[in-house]
């Protein structure tokens, strides 16, 4: 049978399960000559109706709070995590940019920009990186350490092919298809590694100092994709540094893409190692907080989780939000990481952020892509020629004439997005403060065994 808790002037028994939900800490001192049913079934339904935000956890206050400088080195560590995985997404957001310098399609550069999609694709494998793993080397090591040693040794190769695929080389044009494929697969190893990283921070840092994981990603991230975008861009420019940063001209830039890529992957290999023998993972809160009972279990929470109202009407409409508005990074993440169930924190934050990447990326590849279907262009020069089609554009050049943009579809796309993202928020803005309002039990999983 399990314990009891008896009071002495009651012959009521309470497990102590029972004791710990109930007791609010702020209702003051306990009702003298027993326990008062009335007090407790209050307690219970106020937590309940208690704003998630405003939760700190079941039990928490048993423990001593732990402050920020306390957590200072986990949370340094946590930051330059996610600088890291902002190399990749910086160095993939910058591609789009050299090969509209190559002259290369909108169309293109949306087929490009399916390499950004393994972040809104990560759910499917997330179960995965929480279910396996090494436990004497970490729940979190077991995918961080692996996947950024072959992060490190795939930009160093990637470095070696990457002149060639962009078609730097004489009588080349780029590769796109190609530059699709090695992207995409840089990227998704980059999503693996947001995977463990989110939820290690979970466990890292105490539920006191939880918030700052939010802050870590963005800013870590932010400065990861400047570093590998606008940073490297500045650098790679032969314009840029003529003009700043050199005395005598030169025809290319201070650095290449295949430069950043050798030098960056060298910064993995040797801070992968460093974290693999350095940093120990919080093993005691890994087994009170995460454990789960496999692949199948997880993948069954994970269902679970969606099933969830509260959830499944945040996935919709964080999915919509991106169309027209740009969301608050650092709050959705923050608000991520508060009403994540650290029984399966990995794989709840992962399908968060993956809605909400999707939600940005899926509008983004479209929005390419019907940027050159909604341009106007006219053939001028030559008569009876249009310029609709490659075909037509070549024809029309063939002639003697130029194809001249009458109307820009990024304009005709800006107008038609300002419309909807009004009709958006008036419809579905309010739902997001109904959203924040709910009881913790609305996030927190059920599990069933």
């Amino acid at each position: 049978m399990s314990p009891t808790i008896s009071h002495k002037d009651s012959s009521r028994q309470r497990r102590p399960g029972n004791f710990s939900h109930s007791l609010d800490m702020k209702s003051g001192p306990l009702p003298p000559g027993g326990w008062d049913d009335s007090h407790l079934d209050s307690a219970g339904r106020e937590g309940d109706r208690e704003a998630l935000l405003g939760d700190t956890g079941t039990g928490d206050f048993l423990k001593a709070p732990r402050s920020f400088r306390a957590e200072l080195s986990s949370i340094l560590l946590l930051l330059f995590l996610y600088v890291l995985q902002g190399i990749p997404l910086g160095l993939a957001g910058s591609i789009p940019l050299i090969l509209q310098s190559k002259n290369v399609s909108y169309t293109d550069q949306a087929f490009f920009s399916f390499v950004f999609w393994p972040f809104s694709l990560k759910l499917l494998w997330a179960p995965l990186v929480d279910a396996v793993y090494v436990k004497n080397f970490g729940r979190r090591k077991s995918w961080l350490v692996p996947t950024q040693y072959i992060l490190g040794l795939f930009m160093i190769y990637l470095s070696t092919q990457v002149d060639r695929l962009l078609g730097n080389t004489e009588g080349r044009t780029p590769d796109v298809i190609a530059l699709t494929v090695a992207f995409f697969l840089f990227e998704f190893l980059a999503a693996t590694q947001d995977i463990a990283v989110d939820g290690w921070a979970l466990t890292m840092l105490s539920r006191e100092n939880v918030g700052y994981a939010s802050t870590c990603n963005s800013v870590g991230q932010t400065a990861g994709y400047f570093l590998g975008n606008v940073l490297f861009l500045a650098l790679e420019s032969a314009d840029f540094c003529n003009k700043y940063l050199r005395f005598q001209p030169q025809p290319r830039g201070i650095v290449t893409l295949a430069d950043f890529l050798f030098f960056w992957g060298t910064v993995f290999l040797i801070t992968t190692t460093l974290v693999a023998l350095l940093k120990k993972e919080n093993k005691e809160v890994s087994v009170v907080k995460e454990e789960t009972q496999g692949i199948t279990d997880t993948y069954k929470l994970l269902f679970a989780i969606i099933k969830m109202p509260a959830v499944l009407t945040f996935c919709l409409l964080i999915l919509t939000a991106k169309v027209t508005v740009y969301s608050m990074y650092v709050s959705i993440m923050a608000f991520n990481a508060k009403v994540s169930d650290p029984l399966i924190g990995g794989t709840y934050m992962t399908l968060l952020n993956t809605v909400s990447n999707l939600g940005g990326n899926w509008p983004s590849t479209v929005a390419l892509w019907l940027v050159d279907p909604l341009t106007v262009k006219e053939c001028v020069g030559a008569s009876n020629q249009n310029c609709r089609t490659p075909d037509a554009v070549e024809l029309c050049r063939k002639l003697g004439g130029s194809c001249v943009t009458a109307l820009d579809g990024y304009y005709v796309e800006s107008i038609i997005c300002v419309f909807i993202g009004f009709g958006w928020w008036f419809f579905l803005g309010p739902k997001f403060k109904k959203l924040q309002d709910e009881g913790s039990t609305s996030w927190k999983c059920k599990r069933n065994n």
